[in-house]
């Protein structure tokens, strides 16, 4: 039996030993991560990514050839939501039916909207005062200057309307994302 172990034991390191020293190939983006990769490794936006791979809007997460200013509010943001992103921005009639299809593709309609309103067709924005227009199509979103303090990044010294600010900034081979403490409004 000792023999056996030894035997093996030899047989595993060998082989071992001859995979370290086969040529190795480390697979990776010639172009980098993009926009749906790294929104794909950072957890505390995971519910804004999946209300995002809900639409149709996904596909620009990955599109090489288009670049995109991402706002994508924190977890913490979202959860914070008196309505939920699938809910309408105002109390629905309860007197009104409407079949379960019509109701799926209302919440969908409504999530459609949220997640483009989040998306600015740029591929990055000027940390000035300036307004932007979102993928919504009658909806722009106003950055101020907020904070003088030339010790930030340009882009920490400001936020959406003055109040949401932008926490931490992404950069993939389409475009750039910005965490947000808070979500854009629909106003």
């Amino acid at each position: 039996m000792r023999f056996t172990l030894s035997a093996i034991f030899v047989l595993a390191t060998s082989l071992f030993a001859a995979g370290v020293s086969a040529e190795q190939v480390i697979m990776s983006s010639p172009q980098g991560s993009n926009l749906f990769d790294l929104l794909t490794i950072e957890p505390s936006v995971s519910i804004f990514f999946s209300y995002a791979r809900e639409t149709e809007i996904s596909k620009l997460l990955v599109d090489t050839s288009i670049k995109n200013t991402l706002l994508v509010p924190n977890n913490r943001a979202v959860m914070a939501l008196a309505r939920k992103p699938h809910q309408d921005t105002s109390p629905v009639d309860n007197s009104i039916e409407m079949t379960e299809q019509e109701f799926d593709e209302h919440s969908k309609s409504n999530v459609l909207r949220w997640v483009s309103m989040h998306i600015i067709p740029v591929a990055d924005i000027e940390p000035t005062d300036r307004e932007y227009p979102t993928l919504a199509d009658d909806k722009s979103i106003v950055f101020k200057v907020v904070d003088k303090d030339s010790e930030k990044p340009d882009w920490a010294r400001v936020a959406i309307d003055g109040v949401t600010h932008l926490v931490q900034k992404k950069e993939a081979s389409n475009g750039v994302f910005y965490i947000i403490d808070g979500t854009v409004k629909d106003e």
